[in-house]
């Protein structure tokens, strides 16, 4: 027997070092090839580490949270001596494959391999027994003390999500339940007993991401946010025609698409606002192109996919790259290319949006448009009271680079398009 040392890969891109974000294996587990170790994350990315040789898991480098350097060791495996002496690289790889349907077709059939993308690090691994969860899941799992091994997956490749916990409790609830005489009385007792419970949770992966983020955000921007109210009557009645026409053949719109349409028109005329500033080296970088980061709430926390020139997209092209990036992130499955690159963010609670928000600035753009609630509401028109469909703006502006001025200016075109929607579409 002898020791193999598995240490963190250099999985491109410049990254010097990564968190690890949980163990797939406990010490004395035997692993086989291409079982999946651990997940690290490297920014908004969360990658699969697999193990090159069978083995035994003889002891664990590292605690979820903590930050490997690339080389840094990462897990020890007992393994056989013959095992060891054919392994072709004495740590763990993450392999390119340019090619990976040629190794289906040569290794296996393709039901017993998965490729996963992760950006530049494509990860081509044999299909375990062991069920696929997120970090999020797999930490709910064990706090409710379900196995995930009995739990269906229903995401892509048999994943399990958490609606696939909810089910299943749902189901097991359902097994056995209190005699109808003392239901009452078990409510009463829980709905006013005290409670004395802590719960401790660490600050780890996408959640301390986040952190770090926001934190770097509100130290280094001098934030400013302007509220401005309109009127999205006609936008909205613009909205529900196009949808009633061409709905059905190229999918329906939100108001996003239009807001981002009336953002690339605006930006024309105020490009410091579609910007990023590097304070370190005192340079602001004004962009054409019009990077649109849209704040998309996961189960893991926030992130923010980008659509990548919105100024060359229609409605229905914004509408669509809207759906596919927020699917792909809330499945994990959005890559590093299209979680970077923004020049101005767009932040929306939905119908939740409240009346006012002040946005963060998505750090180092210097703007964030802010959407808040449409509520339909009495307004006084040439001296008569109407319904109207009312909504506000809050916007966020980095005061280093951006004049109050400027960005009441910005806010203003911006509630210009939306309030006469024809202007959307003449240039």
């Amino acid at each position: 027997m002898s020791i193999h040392v598995i240490k963190m890969p250099d999985i491109g891109e410049g990254i010097a070092e990564v968190e690890l974000v949980a163990w797939r294996v406990q010490v004395g587990e035997r692993v086989v090839e291409d079982q999946i170790l651990a997940d690290v994350m490297t920014d908004k990315a969360t990658v699969e580490i697999p193990s090159p040789v069978v083995g035994k898991v003889e002891s664990l480098g590292c605690e979820p949270g903590q930050v490997v350097a690339v080389g840094g060791e990462l897990i020890r495996l007992e393994v056989e001596q013959a095992e060891h002496a054919d392994a072709a690289m004495p740590q763990a790889t993450v392999t390119s494959m340019p090619n990976p349907a040629a190794v289906l077709s040569k290794e296996a059939p393709a039901a017993q391999l998965t490729v996963q993308d992760t950006g530049s690090v494509r990860v081509m691994r044999q299909a375990t027994n062991a069920p696929t969860a997120s970090p999020a899941v797999r930490r709910r799992a064990h706090q409710l003390g379900i196995a995930l091994q009995d739990v269906p997956g229903s995401g892509v490749d048999g994943r399990i999500t958490h609606e696939d916990l909810d089910a299943y409790v749902t189901h097991a609830s359902r097994g056995s339940s209190p005699p109808a005489a003392n239901l009452d009385d078990r409510r009463d007792a829980e709905r006013y007993a005290e409670r004395h419970g802590e719960e401790a949770i660490p600050v780890i992966g996408l959640r301390r991401k986040i952190a770090q983020k926001m934190q770097e955000s509100k130290r280094r921007i001098p934030h400013f946010t302007y509220v401005e109210e309109c009127d999205v009557t006609e936008i909205e009645a613009l909205r529900a025609h196009l949808n009633a026409r061409w709905g059905g053949e190229r999918g329906r719109l939100t108001l996003l698409p239009l807001l981002m349409r009336a953002m690339v028109l605006a930006l024309r005329a105020y490009p410091q606002c579609n910007a990023r500033f590097d304070d370190d080296a005192g340079v602001v970088t004004r962009y054409g192109a019009v990077h649109i980061g849209i704040a998309t709430q996961t189960a893991a926390g926030l992130m923010v996919p980008v659509v990548h020139h919105a100024e060359a997209r229609d409605l229905w092209s914004n509408a669509a790259e809207i759906t596919r990036l927020a699917e792909a992130a809330r499945a994990g499955r959005a890559v590093r290319a299209e979680l970077s690159g923004s020049t101005i963010t767009i932040t929306s609670l939905g119908a939740l949006g409240g009346l006012a928000s002040t946005p963060v600035i998505n750090h180092p753009e210097v703007a964030i448009v802010g959407v808040n609630r449409i509520i339909e509401r009495p307004v006084i028109r040439d001296n008569i009271v109407v319904a109207r469909k009312m909504m506000n703006l809050s916007s966020s502006f980095d005061h280093r680079v951006v004049d109050g001025l400027d960005a009441a200016e910005f806010v203003q075109s911006l509630r210009a398009y939306l309030e006469a929607p024809a202007t959307l579409f003449v240039e």
